[in-house]
């Protein structure tokens, strides 16, 4: 059973998705839930069946005393690495919930302060925490859906199903066709032996 970490109201939970991604935003959510919010079925997102995710999305958001969701794009990680664009996706999220929290709790062990609010760092956070957990859940089904969105454009790298991923049919895709303006430059996107024109 995963637990509210902070024992007073208005404790915001944040969680990125898509960090590894070759194609696509890294997104992240900030969710402030009730404090008597139970849910069992709740966990880190990449616990849980897709279905899942999709069922527990709008019962968070209809749960939640605030919620919201933030991309950063490729251009962006681009020009400052993806270390410092989950920050600012999590700092987007953050930014647009309607609640000022008392107290911010993130997935992993790095944060960049956000305002004068205090923060804790917490590794596996999403398979503890409800606020947390709910985020991630969050941040990977909206991630997803755009993906989805944005495959219409370009199916040959398929998207719909390895959502921007490195698998080999998206690499494969890679070199057969090139890079998008969705596929961040600044990763590896083929094995060193191999070349492409950016």
């Amino acid at each position: 059973m995963l637990l509210n970490f902070y024992k007073e109201q208005g404790e915001a939970g944040t969680d990125e998705a898509g960090r590894g991604c070759l194609a696509g935003p890294v997104t992240a959510a900030a969710v402030i839930l009730p404090k008597k919010f139970k849910n069992g079925v709740l966990n880190d997102s990449k616990q849980l069946s897709e279905r899942i995710r999709n069922e527990l999305k709008p019962i968070i958001e209809a749960a939640s005393t605030s919620f919201a969701v933030a991309h950063v794009y490729p251009f962006e990680i681009d020009k400052i690495n993806i270390l410092n664009a989950s920050f600012l996706a999590m700092h987007r999220s953050l930014e647009q919930l309607k609640i000022v929290p008392k107290h911010i709790i993130v997935d992993g062990n790095r944060f960049n302060p956000f305002k004068d609010i205090l923060h804790t760092c917490i590794i596996k956070g999403d398979s503890k925490y409800l606020s947390i957990a709910a985020a991630s859940v969050l941040a990977k089904t909206c991630r997803d859906s755009y993906m989805v969105r944005i495959h219409e454009e370009y199916p040959m790298y398929n998207w719909k199903q390895n959502k921007g991923y490195p698998t080999k049919e998206h690499r494969a895709a890679i070199k057969k066709y090139g890079v998008t303006p969705y596929h961040r430059k600044s990763f590896q996107l083929l094995p060193r032996p191999l070349t492409i024109e950016l």
